[in-house]
């Protein structure tokens, strides 16, 4: 491994794997009808301290509250974490919960752990019952093909309707000692977690102490998976779980703090953007930048409203610069909003500003919205506040595959 100078952070090819001490697979156990890899199975060598972050809506899937009840039950410590797609296990009653439960138990045995110390996560169609026949034949599969070099395999097994699997890692240097962080991530519909994504795994091979691991994860959380929307839907089975096994000797401290948080935000904002440039149907990814707000919860609240827009959204993918459907939403999103000093940017053009606008430009923001990364800014003329949001354009695509969903 690259010695690193203090404090620099450097982005690395890999996933839940790269740092040491974590295992990984993905195997097919048939939960998809369509066949493929549906099983994932992560593994650390040793106990290691775990937090995570659940979603807010309250019909929360049998997989949630497992997790959460074995968090508090360990105080906070995990070996494992046992992942199926295909199935989201939610609102399947106390039948759903006996799954969940024994999906943490059968991992446990086979991993040499108690219960208590496996995370359980489901993805995929709500309301359908989860086979536990098909988890306890699948799982031995999975622990004879544990390895570190099998990431990879176990970010496609967790995947739905994702285009593509996301993995990231980097590295830092913390105490002279380098530090490795690595995640991977689900989600491509259903998607304005609140909390985290659909489903996010994030792993490290520093100590860290269960309280600061806990605030790091809130942390990074806020500005990356918190800060994306596809569509503005709040899942039943939305996590991110984050395991510290503190394999390479470093341990974090409140010295240490500020880069293992920069380092948790960089894996955590490549996993969260790459859940929109894969959101069902898109075509462009979009950075939405609001400033001039009032306080930096309005700018959040107003840069969620323009980026869950369905005008806002289907004029972007018809490459239509209309800065109007922009500064209406802006004016109606609930926040401070001044329309004599607003303006509107697409990229570094100026549509409007200062209650006038500029349609001699709208040719060349036209051209602008043909590229697949786009950036819109609007200002508020309320303040000096500001917030960054992530989301992507509004297909008929997005339409079929959610009609077809379950049939």
């Amino acid at each position: 491994m690259t010695t690193l100078a203090p404090n620099v952070l450097e982005m690395a090819t890999g996933g839940v794997t790269t740092p040491a001490g974590f295992r990984a697979a993905g195997v097919e156990a048939g939960i998809k009808g369509r066949g493929g890899l549906d099983l994932a199975l992560i593994v650390s060598d040793r106990a290691a301290h775990a937090a995570a972050v659940f979603t807010t809506n309250r019909a929360q899937a049998a997989p949630v509250l497992v997790s959460r009840e074995h968090l508090a039950q360990s105080g906070g410590l995990a070996r494992a974490i046992v992942v199926n797609s295909g199935c989201a296990n939610a609102c399947t009653g106390d039948e759903g919960l006996r799954v969940a439960r024994g999906m943490a138990e059968e991992t446990a045995r086979l991993v040499g752990c108690p219960a208590n110390e496996v995370l359980v996560a489901s993805t995929g169609v709500i309301g359908v019952g989860l086979d536990m026949n098909k988890i306890r034949a699948g799982l031995p599969a999975a622990m004879r093909l544990l390895g570190a070099d099998q990431g990879p395999l176990a970010a496609r097994a967790i995947m739905t309707t994702d285009p593509f699997p996301k993995e990231a890692a980097a590295r830092i240097s913390a105490g002279g000692r380098p530090i490795t962080i690595g995640g991977m991530a689900k989600g491509s519909g259903m998607i304005e977690p609140m909390m985290a994504t659909m489903l996010g795994f994030v792993t490290t091979d520093a100590m860290v102490p269960r309280p600061l691991l806990d605030r790091a994860l809130r942390d990074a959380v806020d500005d990356t998976f918190n800060a994306i929307t596809v569509d503005g839907e709040c899942s039943t089975n939305d996590c991110v779980m984050l395991l510290a096994n503190g394999a390479s000797g470093a341990e974090i401290d409140a010295g240490t703090y500020d880069v293992f948080v920069q380092g948790l935000r960089a894996v955590c904002l490549r996993l969260a953007l790459g859940i929109v440039r894969g959101g069902e149907g898109a075509t462009k990814l979009v950075t939405v930048s609001v400033s001039g707000a009032a306080s930096r919860a309005e700018a959040r609240q107003a840069a969620k409203a323009i980026a869950n827009s369905l005008l806002v959204k289907t004029a972007i993918h018809g490459g239509d610069p209309n800065w109007g459907r922009l500064i209406a939403v802006a004016g109606r999103a609930g926040v401070a909003f001044e329309l004599s000093r607003a303006s509107v940017m697409m990229g570094p053009i100026v549509l409007f500003k200062d209650g006038r606008p500029h349609d001699e430009a709208a040719p060349e923001a036209a051209a602008y919205l043909k590229h697949p990364e786009l950036t819109v800014v609007v200002d508020l003329g309320a303040g000096t506040a500001s917030s960054t949001v992530w989301t992507c354009d509004l297909s008929a695509e997005y339409v079929r595959i959610n009609a077809d969903y379950r049939t």
